[in-house]
């Protein structure tokens, strides 16, 4: 379960509505002056409107062939269990083809208030997951169960995506243009320069639009 309290709960929404103003491209640009790879490729977006923003609960899946689990080590209950307002999913199951979440688990996450959910592996009845409203991005997504196929086994420990350490409690953005994962022990510093690159990118879009060239932006700007 959760284990932010109401107070911390406050706190965290605050932090993340000054993030959810940042696009993931801008995150990246303040992650590359600083020399922090983030970025997840490989997991589009499938439901959801605009912008997500959290911090990760981590879960690791172990995939068999069919028969290789039973039916309780799916522990999909658990998963969702594990999450709460402000919190993000961040499921490893090794890329496979596999269904971690379908719609019915969409609307309780949901509805636990969970603020999406990213798979490195599948997910499946999508147009039930975007009625439940849900946030989530998937490596694949496929009809074929994770029932007597998955273990969900590890909950809170590091995991790999895409080539970046995920750990419990990283700022995580996703907007349709990407995944970014912030870690949370340099999240003050990139979240400066975060906010500085957005605020000049703000006025140099409103010069554009004000029909000054990219050049004459550029330079109202510097």
């Amino acid at each position: 379960m959760s284990s932010l309290s109401n107070p911390d709960i406050e706190a965290a929404r605050a932090l993340l509505q000054r993030c959810l103003r940042i696009s993931s491209a801008t995150w990246s640009d303040a992650m590359d002056e600083l020399g922090i790879e983030g970025v997840l490729s490989g997991l589009p977006q499938r439901s959801g409107e605009g912008r997500c923003a959290g911090f990760a609960v981590t879960v690791q899946a172990e995939v068999r062939a069919l028969g290789g689990f039973e039916l309780k080590d799916f522990g999909q209950d658990r998963m969702v269990a594990a999450a709460g307002p402000t919190e993000v999913l961040m499921v490893d199951a090794g890329g496979a083809e596999v269904s971690m979440m379908g719609g019915i688990v969409a609307l309780s996450a949901f509805k636990r208030g969970i603020e999406a959910v990213i798979i490195n592996g599948a997910c499946r009845d999508v147009a039930d997951i975007r009625k439940a409203g849900l946030w989530v991005a998937s490596r694949h997504v496929t009809p074929r169960t994770g029932k007597r196929r998955v273990h969900l086994h590890s909950f809170g420990e590091p995991i790999n995506l895409s080539g970046v350490r995920v750990r419990r409690g990283d700022l995580i953005i996703g907007d349709p243009t990407g995944i970014v994962v912030v870690p949370r022990d340099r999240l003050d510093e990139v979240l400066a320069i975060a906010e500085r690159v957005n605020a000049s990118d703000t006025r140099m879009e409103g010069a554009v639009a004000a029909g000054k060239t990219l050049t004459d932006a550029a330079k109202s700007v510097s």
